[in-house]
């Protein structure tokens, strides 16, 4: 069960703004969003930024999805992993690529650039983070440098939702939590259930 009780969207009318461009991204408003909505000035920073990193630049975005999902398994955020791997299906990743996320160093579904962005991620998402120069290495056969801005930026951003919704044992949503349990092999919601 949550530690803080999210708001009500009703009662918040002037952050409506923030909440119709997330809910025609991901098809709903985050329950995570409703508990920072406590805080109305930290909700209208994260919004844009969130926007910034996931909806604009030049990765695919349906990558960057599946970049936040592997940093979030390697933080162990189910609530992220579960948004994560639907989003990812809303962008247009199929269910069986994502099934295989975590195994991308192996899977035919994979490319060499898409390899070289999720090994950073994993890695990138581990306690204590685990990225090497080589890691570079190998991005920088594939993607410019901007380019592996946007993938860190991707990380980052969902390092502090891993520990955001982790902390605040955020509750997990019907859609993101149907979907991830049907199509993560051995995916729990764990506290976020």
């Amino acid at each position: 069960m949550t530690h803080i009780t999210p708001k009500a969207r009703a009662e918040l009318g002037e952050l409506e703004p923030i909440f119709e461009l997330v809910e025609a991204s991901m098809g709903f408003v985050p329950e995570s969003m409703l508990t920072m909505a406590h805080w109305p000035e930290l909700l209208g920073a994260f919004g844009g930024l969130g926007g910034t990193v996931l909806n604009s630049g030049e990765v695919d975005v349906g990558l960057k999805q599946l970049v936040a999902q592997l940093s979030s398994n390697a933080a162990g955020c189910r609530y992220c992993q579960a948004h994560t791997s639907h989003n990812a299906h809303r962008r247009g990743v199929s269910e069986e690529k994502i099934a295989a996320a975590f195994e991308f160093e192996t899977s035919p579904q994979f490319d060499e650039a898409e390899r070289a962005a999720l090994r950073l991620a994993a890695h990138a998402g581990m306690v204590p983070n685990a990225v090497e120069g080589a890691h570079f290495d190998a991005l920088k056969r594939h993607f410019s440098e901007r380019q592996i801005v946007e993938i860190v930026a991707v990380v980052s951003l969902f390092g502090f939702l891993n520990r955001w919704n982790d902390t605040m044992a955020t509750t997990l949503e019907a859609g993101p939590r149907e979907f991830a349990g049907q199509t993560l092999s051995g995916w729990e919601p764990g506290k976020h259930g």
